[in-house]
């Protein structure tokens, strides 16, 4: 028998006996499953963790007493931005269990703090995922390529911590780092990633390729640009990609354009390939269906906001994307308005066998529009210690 993977182990909220909904969401174990005693129990739960956060952090009371919100779940949205500029918790600062920044290339960084209920949780919602879709293989080892971070001392980004738990999933035969470490910070290594592949190539495990699409493209390129014929990886090799094109943006391609090059370069076929979405202000797992589509876990909720009045908008508009879930304890992230733009579709127009809502991502916005919601939070933040 194959051993359990400690990431699905039981987990014990905060106080059990103020959060008992928002514990018996997390417990669910179908990552995807939908049906109105599950939209009742969210709802109760957002209750549980909205009272949490009014009780325990001065910025939300006052938030929420200002905007009396009237939604379903009644949770002010406070922007992604705010993140950036302040540092908001609801636990004391010895509860915190990790400390991660997000992984912009220019500007403020976001600073997310975690408890080890919030963090804990988040990762298992993973290891549901994982599991439903026959990833967790304990008995199989992996060679790993990781387009992310080489670990260094004083790294906390939210990108690195993410890949590099992802390997917990199936035993590491190697690690090879597309970003490496320098000493004095991280340089791509295109040559070194194009040894590993051509490595790995000629070896009997599968390959497991996580990171940022970027750089996967920019080995792609470098392969073609050599003259490399065409490898062919170990079946049960899988690409889960996430993080974004960030400082990369002009030269993004199309998905289909990457997973093709992907199949036809390294053989991996196409539902082996997954992006993923994912921040550290909301670390609920997000990863594509095998139609590549981003659908919606059963911890959270999925909406758009109007650009110009942030009021909700119908399914297939493209607006702010609005992130909630009653998860996090130790910031008042529950209800998150994200610098991206996206669209909102019902799950049966996905055509997989998923029901749950799922969004398409068409970029970031402008930087005036999100800096004001940042900026409008702030203001709440007069006078308070």
């Amino acid at each position: 028998m194959s051993p359990v993977n400690p990431h699905l182990a039981p987990i014990d909220a905060p106080d059990p006996e103020l959060l008992p909904r928002v514990q018996e969401l997390c417990d669910l174990a179908d990552p995807y499953a939908t049906g109105a005693a599950e939209d009742a129990l969210f709802t109760a739960a957002m209750a549980e963790i909205n009272a949490w956060h009014t009780d325990r952090s001065p910025f939300f009371r006052k938030l929420h007493e200002a905007t009396a919100p009237t939604e379903p779940y009644r949770a002010p949205l406070v922007h992604a931005n705010f993140f950036k500029r302040h540092e908001v918790l609801s636990i004391p600062r010895d509860d915190v269990d990790l400390h991660l920044t997000s992984s912009g290339t220019t500007g403020q960084k976001s600073q997310m703090f975690f408890d080890r209920w919030t963090i804990r949780s988040a990762q298992r919602m993973v290891a549901r995922i994982f599991e439903r879709n026959g990833w967790i293989t304990p008995e199989q080892d992996v060679n790993y390529l990781l387009y992310s971070y080489e670990p260094a001392r004083d790294l906390n980004l939210g990108t690195s911590f993410t890949d590099n738990y992802l390997c917990d999933f199936a035993p590491a035969r190697q690690v090879e780092y597309a970003l490496r470490n320098t000493g004095n910070g991280h340089e791509f290594d295109p040559f070194g990633c194009v040894a590993a592949l051509r490595r790995f190539a000629e070896e009997d495990a599968p390959v497991r390729i996580l990171g940022f699409p970027a750089f996967l493209w920019f080995t792609l390129e470098r392969m073609r640009a050599m003259g490399l014929p065409p490898l062919t990886l170990p079946e049960g090799s899988l690409v889960v990609l996430g993080g974004g094109w960030k400082g990369h943006a002009d030269q993004r391609i199309g998905k289909d354009e990457l997973y093709g090059r992907v199949t036809g370069q390294l053989g991996i076929p196409s539902e082996r390939i997954r992006d993923t979405f994912g921040s550290v202000e909301h670390c609920i797992p997000y990863i594509e269906c095998d139609h590549h589509n981003l659908h919606a876990p059963v911890w959270s909720r999925i909406a758009t906001r109007s650009t110009r009045t942030l009021e909700p908008l119908p399914y297939g508009e493209p607006g702010y994307l609005h992130l909630v879930s009653p998860y996090i304890t130790s910031v008042p992230a529950q209800s998150v308005l994200m610098g991206d733009l996206a669209s909102v579709r019902p799950g049966g127009e996905c055509g997989c066998e998923l029901a749950t809502d799922w969004f398409t991502v068409h970029g970031r916005a402008g930087v005036s529009r999100n800096r004001s919601c940042a900026v409008a939070a702030a203001e709440l933040m007069k006078g308070m210690s």
